[in-house]
């Protein structure tokens, strides 16, 4: 009986280290034959309102994509050369607010409407036999030029942009493209701005296109929006928030009280961030 135990319990034991060993086998062959993930990411600061993350590691679960995008938040453009060093899986960038327009020294080279509009929000990497290449493009043209495009009549020929930072002249190039004249307000007079209190109702009245291109309004700071006069609005007026989050901004809320359509930048993110996956990977 004693002896039929202890031959029951030996290859019991060995069963198990079998075990052990065969796991720790494919563990170390998955090592070996699995690919290390491709890196993209996205530069900016501050990140906490950042949907891009999210979105794109959801992205890559669903299609089985062996890739990670990841948030660099740094204070100061020149950590982007640190960043690219210390990551050499990385293949692509998307760019936010406030390196849009800071970033363009970096770059070998420009798409047109990168180099059109002065700003740049996708880095894509190129690694060629002289080294790596840094290719700059604005898909923000284009997500805003197809959001925006349904909802243009022949009321809506003139739009009044607020700010006048990357975003703005992004906004500004793809209303051109719909045949829209286009001009901007700032907090500071310029010859080729008007400030918001020079606004009037006349200037309301002429332009039905009025796009928030400035971050006030963004989460956390929702109570903050521009010092516009929304009074003058009407119904006939499409009154576009780049901003995404919150869903609806105190600048949409305003609008809506006086009448005015009003539309938030989560398509336009929607439809950048489509065209950022195409140019990283074509």
């Amino acid at each position: 009986m004693n002896k039929n135990c202890n031959d029951f319990f030996a290859s019991l034991r060995f069963l198990l280290y079998f075990c052990i060993i065969q796991r720790l086998l494919n563990c170390i062959i998955m090592a070996i034959y699995t690919e290390p993930k491709t890196i993209y990411g996205l530069i900016g600061y501050p990140l906490r309102h950042s949907f891009s993350i999210d979105y794109f590691n959801h992205k890559f679960h669903a299609e089985d994509i062996n890739a990670e995008y990841v948030n660099f938040e740094i204070e100061d453009i020149g950590d982007l050369m640190e960043i690219i060093a210390e990551e050499p899986r990385l293949n692509g960038l998307n760019v936010t607010s406030p390196y849009k327009e800071q970033v363009l020294p970096y770059m070998n080279h420009l798409d047109e409407s990168a180099e059109v509009v002065g700003a740049v929000n996708v880095i894509k990497f190129v690694r060629q036999d002289k080294g790596l290449e840094l290719h700059g493009y604005n898909s923000d043209v284009m997500g805003f030029l197809r959001s925006v495009q349904p909802l243009i009549n022949e009321e809506r020929k003139q739009a009044m942009i607020l700010g006048t930072g990357g975003a703005a002249k992004a906004v500004a190039h793809a209303l051109r493209q719909l045949g829209v004249e286009v001009s901007f307000v700032s907090r500071q007079k310029t010859a080729h701005t008007v400030v918001y209190e020079e606004i009037t109702k006349n200037m309301v009245h002429a332009n039905k296109l009025i796009i928030n291109a400035t971050p006030l309004g963004k989460f956390p700071d929702v109570d903050k929006c521009p010092d516009f006069p929304y009074k003058f609005l009407t119904k006939e007026h499409l009154c576009y928030d780049l901003v995404y989050n919150p869903d609806e901004t105190l600048f949409m809320k305003k609008s809506l009280q006086a009448g005015a359509q009003v539309k938030n930048g989560l398509e336009m993110l929607l439809l950048q961030a489509f065209e950022s996956y195409s140019i990283w990977t074509r």
